[in-house]
């Protein structure tokens, strides 16, 4: 993702709430719109996250966080065959004071490729190899949601920003939060990659992390707070 926000792996959030999206078998995916708290660098702000039907089989999941310093609009074009989520195309916006950037993702599951455009550096345009299972950074997002609260293994192969990364979450244990003005029992699971942090805090029947945390040299750089869901 951008250099001053990394694409969500978690992280996100990126977050979220009528019915858990899960695979073959289980409830299918359920439209969402969901707003939280965010703080950048200790600028506070606003974000909202969104599933909706795409047509065609397909589903869009949407990210915008907005503050005084940086703005942020992330989405994902994905589609579910045999039991598994396919990521099809992906956007990345950001604005921070007067620089902008533009990237857009491409996985052609015909060719097997995964490939980038826009601002993107030469070595991270691709193509990438894409094997069944793949999720881009915003997926895992919503994977990690689904997974935790039904105490599967947290563990996914990202595709994204001109790599393939393996990736596993680890689950910290059990913790009250605050939930749109309601106590909530979450399920803490973490990731540390070198320098950097993600937390996040699952609470079942959620589709998405009620909270989103990204840590880097110790310090906290975005926190995503739930505060309500349409």
């Amino acid at each position: 993702m951008t250099k001053f926000l990394p694409r969500f792996n978690l992280l996100l959030l990126g977050a979220t709430l009528l019915a858990t999206p899960v695979l073959a078998g289980q409830p299918t995916l359920k439209p969402f719109n969901a707003d939280y708290v965010a703080s950048y660098m200790g600028m506070e702000g606003n974000a909202t996250m969104s599933l909706a039907p795409a047509g065609n089989g397909q589903w869009k999941y949407s990210l915008s966080i907005r503050s005084s310093l940086a703005s942020l609009s992330q989405s994902t074009l994905f589609d579910e065959r045999g039991g598994q989520w396919r990521p099809l195309s992906g956007t990345d916006n950001a604005s921070v004071l007067i620089k902008k950037t533009s990237k857009r993702a491409n996985y052609d599951w015909e060719r097997g490729v995964a490939t980038w455009s826009g601002d993107v550096k030469p070595d991270r345009a691709g193509p990438v190899k894409l094997q069944a299972g793949d999720l881009d950074a915003m997926l895992v997002n919503l994977a990690i949601a689904r997974d935790a609260s039904a105490g599967k293994p947290l563990h996914y192969r990202m595709v994204d920003e001109g790599r393939a990364k393996d990736m596993t979450y680890t689950v910290a244990g059990k913790e009250q939060i605050t939930v749109a003005g309601k106590a909530q029992q979450a399920t803490r699971v973490s990731r540390t990659d070198g320098n950097k942090e993600t937390i996040l805090w699952v609470v079942e029947g959620l589709p998405a992390p009620a909270r989103i945390l990204q840590r880097k040299d110790g310090g906290d750089e975005i926190d995503l707070k739930l505060k309500a869901v349409h």
